[in-house]
């Protein structure tokens, strides 16, 4: 590509304002979901909100006891027909109406509650930036270092010494979900009373010891490799949205790619999934909408009168790049309004 020079990044305070809605940025709406699901996350034990409580063998609702209603069958105070009828209600509904909004939702948007509410993808990010501080890759398995400009001007700057606040982090969030997932199988305050008075039981001890290890050595060594390949709330949310053409995904404006040149894959490098934004549909199978892809690119083609090459797209346009390969995507379909590279 001769004749293009690179282009330089904006510097701070200079760069294109990031999109966004009712004043805020885009990623600053994602950042209050994700605080407040968290927080959620956290409490939603503590406050009976929801829980599965072993000890009485049954769901907890709202402060509410959520049964099968089988108690009365085994008695024999209800029938084989009542016994069912609750089965359906209770049971087999509930969890057909939580799937269903989870799968409709990637289906017509993709990823968004892993991208937008998934208390896991929080710590993913988190750690993610830590990391790059440490040592210049989000992920220990990045090939290359990342450039310390970032697409809007600012820098960040590798110093080992953010190791001595990855490690401990890494490890407080990894004790913090195991503490969290024993108060969603055991009562909170049987929990946090042993914890605070340094004596849980032996069952709760191993739990614990066990869990924190094991989120421990996930967060620290395959974060985003868990999203991508062993969450089964995200893989089935991907095949969804993989099954819908239209659905909403990442557009890339390839009639400009040669606009690219110079901004060092900007889009590739904050990706929290470790994707290539540019790629059609299939290769990005575990996107999670969380539009970082969008705000680089804004930053990086903030003085090009066209504006961003990347922009989410739906319906006529989205099928383009829901094409088996990047040559088929250049092809212009009926009505999507693009133009061949």
């Amino acid at each position: 590509m001769t004749g293009i020079q690179p282009a330089a990044a904006p510097r701070p305070g200079f760069a294109r304002p990031s999109r966004g809605w009712l004043g805020l940025p885009v990623q600053r709406w994602r950042r209050l979901t994700q605080a407040g699901f968290f927080v959620l996350f956290v409490c939603a034990p503590l406050f009976d909100i929801f829980r599965i409580d072993l000890n009485l063998g049954h769901l907890i609702l709202f402060g509410f006891d959520w049964t099968l209603g089988l108690d009365a069958f085994a008695a024999g105070r209800a029938s084989v027909a009542e016994a069912s009828l609750n089965l359906v209600l209770r049971g087999f509904l509930p969890l057909a109406a939580v799937a269903g909004t989870i799968i409709y939702a990637g289906w017509k948007w993709g990823r968004l509650y892993c991208g937008w509410l998934c208390p896991h993808f929080s710590v993913v990010e988190t750690l993610n930036q830590m990391l790059r501080r440490a040592i210049g890759k989000q992920s220990l398995w990045d090939r290359k270092t990342q450039p310390a400009r970032n697409p809007d001007g600012s820098e960040t700057r590798r110093d080992a010494l953010w190791w001595l606040a990855v490690l401990p982090l890494t490890a407080g969030f990894a004790a913090l979900w195991a503490v969290v997932l024993l108060t969603y199988l055991l009562p909170p305050a049987e929990v946090y009373g042993n914890l605070l008075d340094g004596a849980p039981t032996r069952n709760q001890a191993i739990f614990l010891a066990v869990a924190s290890l094991a989120f421990f050595v996930e967060f620290l060594f395959a974060r985003h490799l868990f999203c991508r390949y062993a969450c089964a709330v995200g893989l089935f949310q991907s095949l969804a949205w993989m099954g819908n053409d239209r659905a909403m995904v990442v557009g890339f404006s390839r009639e400009r790619a040669r606009d690219c040149a110079g901004c060092q894959s900007a889009c590739d490098q904050v990706c929290p999934m470790r994707l290539a934004p540019r790629n059609v549909k299939r290769m990005m199978f575990a996107c999670v909408q969380c539009g970082q892809c969008l705000d680089a690119c804004d930053h990086t083609q903030a003085a090009h009168p066209d504006g961003a090459l990347l922009n989410w797209v739906h319906d006529l346009r989205a099928e383009s790049e829901a094409a088996f390969d990047a040559r088929a995507a250049r092809t212009p379909r009926a009505g999507c309004g693009m133009r061949e590279a």
